[in-house]
């Protein structure tokens, strides 16, 4: 119990910081589908871009950070000389991805389909090396246990991104029309979209120069052999890791491609999708909350003693949790939709369906740990490629029928597959009593209450679907309380029951 305590408090931390940064980064989405219309396409843009980036970040962090974590928790290895070495590595291919990119950039932005704006390509690629590189030190603070200064960073960039985007988007614009002579100076209405990319590239910058001190302190020294050694082992999480970030990206990449008309019309189409997601990622909050806090906790505790009954505590939790979010979000639609502009509405129909991929990602990952401290990392690069493999063909083969509806049904597809795949072999490689009765009833539960609520009439007063639905809501905590977090045992309030 001790012990999940303490994943909690970590939890919690990281979690601020996540649930906060990404509400604070929800600000972005109101403003980018006001001021860029579906029509235009230019949240389009935005969202094609993005999953590309995300996409090469993990190809340029090549699982290094869950090998730093694995090598600097051995006893029979040096922490700092693992930072080093590991530093060094990443810092050298990103310098060396960067070049190659601006080096062709025009090529690269023609293939992409931005030849008449290669800027948005070259400033990207530089978010994406710089983003690389900061990623071990950030693993580093993680490792460390200083869980604040890593929440401080993240939170930083995000409100001098958002301040950024508030001037560019919205009180610059404004000023220009009344004052064009001197906001003309450093305010241009024509770059448009770029300035998302250039904002964020100038935030990247920031936040890489304030690790500091986490870059210096040390002598810095690359351990061929070391190298080799952690390069084994991370390269298969790298294959789980590209297929892993493909499975969440590969829809907004392709669908330009496949979506059967005009460019324009694609791009007005994904932006819907990819604005009409945004609201799901409430439960991409929560996993990447309890991923920052898991990941070194699984790792510190492999040289105790079996810790199995604690990890299948710990997805029973997730679970639960995980369910809780969902309804919060499906049942408060009519008050969340107004997080996109009304434009973006039509998309609203995606949304149970990505947050239901989404969870199944997140029992995923908790499922992952069993390959990972067994050092059998393979397994997960081939779940991960099947799982992929399923979202890239049902994109192929539905996207020209359905739209971007088949996008978000391919990650439940996608992910599923992954899910019972790493289950399965993972109860014969390394078993784990994970309490499926217990999980099962809160999925039953759940899934009943979310059919109960969408029986409610549309067309009634929008306060009298908000009470049902938080009727709805409250059962679902009242039997969560009742069979899980029993009130008496609480100390402040367990003196009253008695």
């Amino acid at each position: 119990m001790a012990n999940l305590k303490s994943l909690a408090k970590e939890t919690a931390i990281y979690g601020m910081s996540s649930i906060v940064g990404r509400f604070l980064n929800y600000l972005l989405v109101p403003l980018y589908t006001a001021k860029l219309s579906a029509a235009s396409g230019g949240y389009g843009v935005i969202t094609n871009v993005y999953a590309l980036t995300a996409f090469m970040l993990v190809l340029l962090t090549y699982g290094m950070e869950t090998g730093f974590f694995r090598f600097a928790n051995k006893q029979d290895e040096n922490p700092t000389r693992v930072y080093s070495t590991i530093l060094i590595s990443v810092f050298t291919t990103s310098l060396l991805f960067f070049l190659l990119v601006y080096s062709n950039l025009d090529s690269v932005a023609a293939f992409l389909g931005y030849a008449d704006h290669p800027e948005y390509i070259g400033m990207m690629a530089a978010v994406v090396a710089l983003d690389a590189f900061q990623s071990i030190p950030f693993a580093r603070l993680r490792y460390l246990k200083k869980a604040m200064k890593f929440a401080g960073l993240k939170l930083l960039f995000i409100v001098m991104n958002i301040g950024l985007n508030l001037l560019y988007f919205l009180a610059l614009p404004a000023l220009y029309e009344s004052h064009p002579e001197w906001v003309g100076s450093f305010y241009n209405p024509g770059v448009g979209v770029g300035y998302a990319f250039g904002i964020n590239l100038v935030c990247t910058a920031s936040i890489t120069v304030l690790f500091w001190p986490e870059l210096t302190g040390f002598r810095y020294v690359f351990d061929y052999r070391l190298w080799r050694r952690i390069l084994a082992y991370s390269f298969p999480i790298l294959i789980l890791g590209l297929a892993g970030i493909l499975n969440q990206t590969v829809d907004k990449i392709i669908f330009p491609f496949v979506y059967e008309g005009t460019e324009q019309a694609a791009r007005a189409q994904l932006g819907i999708y990819g604005a009409a997601s945004k609201i799901a990622m409430i439960m991409a909050m929560l996993i990447q909350a309890f991923r920052y806090a898991y990941e070194p906790f699984v790792f510190g505790k492999s040289a105790e003693r079996d810790n199995r009954d604690t990890y299948a505590q710990a997805m029973k939790y997730f679970v639960i949790f995980s369910l809780m979010a969902f309804l919060a979000v499906v049942l408060y639609m009519d008050l969340l939709r107004y997080i996109i502009a009304p434009s973006y509405w039509e998309g609203l129909r995606v949304v149970p369906v990505v947050m239901v991929a989404e969870m199944f990602m997140g029992v995923y990952f908790n499922l992952s740990f069993w390959y990972k401290l067994t050092d059998q990392t393979r397994y997960g690069a081939w779940f991960s490629l099947m799982g992929c493999a399923v979202i890239v063909l049902c994109n192929f083969l539905l996207v020209p029928v359905y739209g971007y509806m088949a996008c978000a049904w391919a990650g439940v597809a996608g992910y599923g597959v992954c899910m019972l795949l790493s289950y399965f072999v993972g109860q014969r490689k390394y078993p784990i009593h994970y309490d499926l009765r217990c999980i099962g009833r809160y999925t039953s539960l759940a899934v009943l209450l979310y059919f109960l609520s969408i029986l409610v009439p549309t067309d009634w007063d929008l306060f009298v679907r908000l009470g049902i639905n938080t009727l709805l809501m409250g059962l679902f905590v009242a039997y969560t309380v009742k069979r899980d977090f029993p009130l008496s045992q609480l100390p402040v309030v367990g003196r009253w029951f008695k």
